[in-house]
């Protein structure tokens, strides 16, 4: 499956069905009077948020969404159908702009939620809506309403609770190959990931999260250089971020501040995240060499790296342990804070309320 991030569509929601002029006409019956059934209202467009889906494909080849118009009014009091919705199911983690693609409309982040794009017209009334004591044969009705129509653009930034960053060809994809059962695509060159990965990282039961892999950064990505940066809002939702360095440059330390630059210049307050830094690819060099390279990245990040291979599983569960430690922190902290808000709220409520 293809993997796409970004798409603009039109949404157009049905128009209202018009409302009748008709009169009661029967054997027998005289001065029937009106009879006209109101119009049924159109359908609207809505966007849900479902499991199963990370990707925006099926909307590279249908971009245009209208829904159907409400049915016309008819005599004997019949009013016209109302024309049924249309749902356009998207991955959870789809945010939804204005065509300025800044106005965001909704941030669809979990399962289930929903957002109404265009809304429906209502149904104009029939003639039998005029009827009064002095106008009782009324030839007046309704048209429907149009409904609304525009155009906008979906982003999708996937949920993970772990990210890898890093230059290219530090080794991120074959440290996820390692650590779950994600099977990305792995080669010794550069911008080997085009596109990002998930993979679940299983410890054990009960223990659990899920690492992405996006695209290596190089220097300028913030100002359109390579293609991380177009990929760095899949990593804006992650609770920590695991920054490998590829042991055999030069320059570790230099690596890791280019990195970390092109964070601070993307902004979203990626560069506040907990960070946890690995040197990646031990299994290529000599101890003393290793020792001396972990020193110099040492000095430039202010912490002491985790030494690592991927491709060997070296001190791999280490990281995974810890990084999930990370995630667990988080998670009960944002659970804390979910509940003392709602303590609050319950509490503003009560004092608020008089018998």
């Amino acid at each position: 499956m293809k993997f796409l991030d970004q798409c603009k569509l039109y949404v157009a929601a049905g128009h209202g069905g018009d409302g009748c002029v008709s009169f009661r006409r029967e054997k027998y019956i005289s001065h029937g009077g009106p009879d006209g059934g109101d119009g049924g209202a159109g359908g609207s467009v809505w966007a849900e948020a479902v499991d199963g889906l990370n990707t925006l494909i099926d909307y590279r080849y249908q971009q245009h969404f209208k829904a159907e118009r409400g049915g016309h009014g008819m005599g004997r009091n019949r009013t016209g159908a109302d024309a049924e919705d249309i749902i356009i199911k998207v991955p959870v983690g789809t945010q939804i702009f204005e065509e300025d693609q800044e106005t965001m409309i909704a941030d669809l982040s979990s399962v289930g939620d929903k957002v109404l794009l265009a809304d429906g017209g209502n149904g104009g009334w029939g003639n039998v809506r005029f009827k009064s004591a002095t106008n009782q044969a009324p030839r007046r009705f309704n048209p429907g309403l149009p409904g609304d129509d525009r155009w906008i653009w979906m982003r999708l930034k996937l949920i993970a609770d772990a990210g890898l960053v890093g230059l290219p060809n530090a080794g991120k994809s074959t440290f996820l190959a390692a650590s779950s059962q994600a099977k990305p695509k792995i080669a010794d060159y550069p911008f080997t990931t085009l596109v990002p990965n998930l993979g679940v990282v299983s410890l054990g039961v009960g223990s659990s999260f899920v690492l992405a892999d996006i695209p290596g950064l190089i220097e300028g990505a913030a100002e359109g250089a390579g293609i991380g940066t177009r990929f760095l809002g899949h990593v804006e939702r992650c609770s920590v971020l695991l920054h490998l360095i590829d042991a055999s440059q030069d320059d570790p330390d230099q690596a890791y501040e280019t990195v970390r630059n092109e964070l601070v210049e993307y902004g979203a307050d990626l560069e506040n995240k907990v960070e946890i830094v690995a040197l990646n690819k031990s299994d290529t060099l000599d101890q003393d060499i290793i020792e001396e390279q972990a020193a110099k990245l040492e000095k430039a990040c202010g912490k002491k790296p985790y030494i690592i291979s991927g491709a060997t599983g070296d001190n791999v569960k280490e990281v995974l342990g810890q990084l999930f430690e990370e995630v667990n922190t988080q998670k009960q902290s944002e659970a804390e804070e979910a509940a003392a808000e709602q303590a609050r709220d319950a509490g503003e409520e009560q004092q608020g309320w008089t018998p």
